[in-house]
């Protein structure tokens, strides 16, 4: 029996339980971190493009593993299965793990039924970027692409994820906006569930 007061003692790192706390990691180490993953890929590309999609190679395979945590870890290992009710998830809860608070808007596309749009004003991941002016458009969102395409491949819902930026009137830097156009067969599966 455990006394009060007393933690309980893990031999093993792999023993201890997935439910328990909500661990931090400082904002100047993940800064680095990515920082050094950009560099990393930066040496194995040609073009900005093939970088991007490396980026976004690298937030799938993050995503994929996020899904899986939280689906433990907040909805006692149930997956969303509406179009609608994954899209929030991933808005909310993903957002506020990974990136320390919800994102700030989430619209669907006026001009096509199977396109959303996920917001943020100033992503983490382009923070603490500068981008030379010899690689013009580069956007390291293709890392927070990738996640979401993590993330919505391995819930059901495949889906072609990219980021882009938006200028915004009155601001020096530019909002990233993920868009996230779904496959045909999740549109139907969503009709057909009306």
């Amino acid at each position: 029996m455990i006394g009060a007061g007393k933690m309980k003692q893990y031999a093993n790192v792999l023993d201890k339980p997935l439910s328990k706390g909500r661990q931090e990691v400082s904002l100047s180490a993940m800064a680095y971190l990515f920082s050094e993953l950009v560099q990393y890929n930066q040496t194995q590309v040609d073009n900005i493009g093939d970088l991007e999609r490396r980026l976004e190679d690298a937030g799938y395979a993050v995503g994929a593993r996020v899904l899986e945590l939280l689906c433990h870890r907040e909805k006692g290992n149930r997956r969303e299965t509406r179009l609608l009710g994954v899209l929030s998830f991933i808005h909310s809860t993903v957002w506020k793990v990974l990136f320390g608070k919800v994102a700030d808007s989430l619209e669907k596309g006026t001009e096509h039924e199977d396109e959303y749009m996920i917001s943020e004003k100033e992503l983490l991941v382009n923070r603490f970027i500068s981008v030379p002016k010899d690689m013009g458009t580069f956007n390291c969102g293709a890392f927070a692409a990738g996640i979401v395409r993590g993330v919505l491949d391995n819930a059901g819902f495949p889906a072609v994820v990219t980021a882009h930026f938006v200028p915004v009137e009155g601001q020096q830097r530019p909002r990233t906006t993920i868009l996230i156009k779904f496959a045909e067969e999740v549109l139907r599966r969503e009709a057909r569930l009306g």
